[in-house]
């Protein structure tokens, strides 16, 4: 799912796609041409990517709006990176990235250091609107809030208005250029993936999607099952499952289950007991008298204002800004007067990549298939379920996604549950990958999916947060097994003997 309700969109000008690959986007009448990739330069990325000196790099053109024909055409890149096998397979892997919005090129040494390429090619597409492909759908203005929103109170209305000017100036922005933000969802998105298979001539390939990734898999799963081999899924999201309210049963699993691992260990049982407690405690005392505080960003730099509420430390906990292993001391910690780890954490958040993140794509994706259907009194009920006496204040705002109704009414795009809240049924072989710390997507999402994939295994991961595979070898070993014989039992026998890392245990 997204990164947070202020996360990401990118500018919509051509200077970040790959300079003399292709000719601006058509805006004409003419009918549109077919779906076809346009060799081309590699991105030009942030900080050097050793995989994208080697690979294959292009655009593929396809339309913006296919129920338009003769609209204007998009254009998105893709790697085609090399398998590091001397005989690799013939069927490659191809990736779709979480978000949505976020800058898939930035995933590919994750992936490597995975072993995705190990056996077979790996194909990386940047999705519509994202960083690399034309246009942008940047939003420097929500970035730039992002990074000012750490001295904010979390909820409070005046930092609903500042956010909200930031997504109106944005949306006025990216339509005034033409952009029509009803047509970045997830139906287009897998037609686009369908499209890059058959313009590079694969007969057949396999998908590996993460978190919104899962969901657009599940979707081209659905829609445009020819040609896939077998599908792995990673911290997933559901397409019928993934609603606004649904973020606090995620937030609620992923926190007790850490809970719980801390209270099977002697060592953290002894020195922080009964952590729902306390957090409780802390939650509602930071609601009532929120923390102001200067903190040091972790990566260096300057030291900033910081405010530390209740929904603060909620957000901090969901995004997982804590390493799991620190999270019971951070808490103990807070709740004895020291709240410096959560306060740097806090911090980290005014370091923003401005105009990177692709907010238009955020937007238009989770106001036409994840916020319609549910009103903020479903999302303060759910929050009243999943922790019961929090105030209602923090539970008024899905985690990661505040005052994403009233972003939605701003952003004004048709309302596509009908089409994207589907249940997948299918026999092609699936693996679902999770992690019992995962406060994004719960590891129980996992359950919503497998129920109609008939040829599914689902492997739970414990100790592990959002995005399994690259952190955890095991997975690694599970996923390379099942891409290898699909059709076979993967060699799950890592998992038995997992258990979460040691958990941090400060002295008294």
């Amino acid at each position: 799912m997204a990164a947070t309700a202020a996360a990401l969109v990118f500018l919509s000008a051509l200077a970040s796609a790959p300079s003399g690959a292709a000719p601006p986007p058509s805006t004409g009448s003419r009918p549109a041409a077919p779906p076809r990739f346009v060799p081309g330069p590699c991105p030009a990325t942030s900080e050097p990517i050793a995989a994208l000196s080697t690979a294959r790099c292009g655009l593929l053109e396809v339309p913006e709006n296919r129920a338009r024909p003769g609209g204007r055409t998009i254009r998105l890149a893709v790697a085609v990176i090399a398998a590091a096998s001397a005989k690799p397979a013939t069927d490659p892997v191809v990736f779709m990235a979480g978000g949505p919005g976020a800058d898939t090129f930035d995933d590919i040494p994750f992936l490597v250091d995975s072993g995705l390429n190990r056996d077979r090619e790996l194909i990386v597409m940047a999705q519509r609107g994202n960083l690399h492909g034309q246009p942008h759908l940047a939003c420097p203005e929500i970035d730039r809030f992002n990074a000012k929103a750490v001295g904010l109170p979390y909820a409070a209305p005046s930092t609903e208005r500042l956010l909200l000017d930031a997504v109106k100036t944005c949306r006025d922005r990216l339509t005034a250029d033409g952009i029509d933000l009803s047509s970045y969802n997830t139906t287009e998105n897998a037609a686009d993936f369908a499209d890059l298979r058959t313009a590079l001539g694969i007969p057949s390939w396999n998908v590996y999607g993460y978190s919104y990734g899962s969901d657009l898999a599940l979707t081209y799963l659905r829609r445009h099952p020819r040609g896939i081999r077998a599908v792995a899924i990673d911290s997933v999201a559901p397409p019928r499952t993934t609603v606004l309210p649904v973020t606090w049963r995620s937030a609620r699993e992923g926190i007790g289950n850490l809970f719980e691992a801390c209270a099977a260990e002697p060592r953290c049982k002894s020195r922080y007991p009964d952590l729902p407690r306390t957090l409780t405690e802390q939650v509602r005392r930071l609601e009532a008298q929120p923390l102001t505080l200067s903190a040091r960003p972790p990566r260096g730099g300057d030291p900033v204002e910081v405010v530390l509420d209740g929904g603060a430390l909620l957000d901090l906990l969901v995004a997982h800004s804590v390493p799991a292993t620190d999270v019971p001391a951070a808490i103990g910690e807070l709740a004895h007067g020291h709240p410096e780890r959560f306060a740097q954490a806090r911090a980290a958040g005014s370091v923003q990549a401005i105009g990177e993140w692709a907010h238009g794509l955020t937007e238009s994706v989770a106001c036409s298939e994840w916020v319609p259907g549910s009103s903020p009194s479903d999302v303060l009920n759910a929050g009243r379920r999943a922790f019961p006496g929090w105030p209602d204040t923090v539970l008024a705002q899905a985690p990661q996604l505040p005052f994403q109704h009233e972003v939605c009414r701003i952003w004004n795009v048709p309302d596509r549950t009908a089409a994207q809240r589907v249940t997948t049924v299918s026999a092609v072989p699936t693996l679902i990958v999770s992690g019992t710390f995962d406060t994004k997507t719960g590891a129980s999402l996992a359950r919503d999916a497998a129920r109609t994939l008939s040829r599914s295994t689902s492997v739970r991961i414990p100790g592990i947060g959002h995005w399994v595979v690259p952190q955890s070898p095991c997975a690694q070993h599970v996923l390379a097994s099942f891409l290898a014989s699909p059709t076979a039992p993967p060699d799950t026998g890592c998992v038995a003997g997992l258990a979460p890392k040691p958990f941090t245990i400060v002295p008294k």
